[in-house]
């Protein structure tokens, strides 16, 4: 039997994560409609059951892959945005011409929105006639979600209907918990942060500079983070929940997590995939935002200044390590 539009999972971007998420909510029963772009993608999957962005693990036939914005919207009232910063404006400025004010939208888009460094939520609001929003973020690492382990995320929205959606079709205890939140503005940018801190956290571990100054980095992480967070409008003390620092825990000590990979890189002294994962991305827009409100954040503006090319790999390395020094 066809499961009603209300009761399918729209899922924007077959990306890792997004196949992933696709993956853990058709195992539980859960009807999903992945959209893609991309043709090759779309084949592998409806031919082979597995996606070239995630090729270990095979697709259920619950998940059925969609090649239109507008097959989409008809398809799924409530859409998870699973898409990259750089790609997410195209995105929704092609699903702004066939969704409509019912439809729900929560994104788990994890840096701001280029080229304006705006929150994702915010480009929702601009570029789509939905009506009620939300973010979702925190430590669900592909790789978990595709194997069933264990992964929480917190839902943020203004709006309770789009919590209760959320939590009523994503919520798959034991495997992923989601939690609700009210600070739409601290998720979005505590999940930003943590991308950009994590591969910070590569930086060091890649540097070896010792468990001392890995854990001077982390509390500094949160310190500046939350002045971020609070000059923005969001409450200070978001950073230290799942979007945030439990983001970073988790993806800090995973082995293939790529913000993580990106930041080892960095200590090898290879700074060539600076502008290829979205937590580098983040360390550049998220500095410019600090910039504009005059909010100081030297272990941030230390890995911005290597993925723009100003500041030196060493330098960086020195500054993960020696960060308590620069805070009054």
């Amino acid at each position: 039997m066809t499961a009603s539009k209300g009761d399918t999972i729209g899922i924007v971007g077959a990306g890792s994560f997004g196949t992933a998420l696709a993956v853990a909510l058709a195992r539980a029963g859960r009807a999903v409609a992945l959209y893609t772009r991309t043709p090759a993608v779309a084949q592998a999957i409806a031919t082979t059951r597995r996606c070239p962005r995630l090729p270990d693990v095979a697709v259920p036939e619950a998940v059925r892959v969609v090649e239109s914005p507008r097959e989409l919207a008809a398809a799924a009232r409530f859409l998870v945005i699973a898409v990259t910063s750089t790609d997410v404006g195209p995105r929704l400025v092609e699903l702004g011409a066939v969704l409509d004010g019912s439809h729900l939208i929560v994104h788990a888009v994890g840096a701001l929105a280029a080229p304006d460094d705006v929150r994702v939520s915010e480009l929702i609001e601009r570029a789509t006639p939905v009506l009620r929003s939300g973010v979702l973020a925190g430590p669900a690492l592909p790789g978990d979600l595709a194997a069933g382990r264990f992964a929480s995320m917190v839902v943020a929205s203004a709006f309770d209907e789009v919590t209760a959606e959320a939590r009523r079709l994503l919520n798959l205890p034991p495997a992923l918990r989601l939690y609700g939140s009210r600070d739409v503005i601290g998720v979005e940018l505590a999940s930003a942060l943590a991308g950009a801190y994590t591969a910070a956290l590569g930086l060091a571990d890649g540097a070896k500079v010792g468990v001392g100054p890995r854990a001077v980095l982390v509390t500094r992480a949160v310190a500046e983070a939350a002045r971020l967070l609070e000059a923005m409008g969001g409450q200070a003390r978001t950073f230290a929940g799942l979007a945030g620092l439990g983001n970073l825990l988790v993806r800090g000590a995973s082995g293939d997590d790529p913000d993580y990979a990106f930041g080892q890189a960095l200590a090898r002294g290879d700074a060539s995939a600076a502008r290829t994962t979205e937590g580098a991305r983040a360390a550049v827009t998220a500095l410019r935002l600090a910039e504009r409100k005059r909010v100081r954040m030297p272990l941030l503006a230390g890995l911005a200044g290597v993925v723009a090319g100003k500041v030196s790999v060493a330098d960086a390395a020195r500054l993960a390590a020696d960060t308590v020094a620069a805070e009054e």
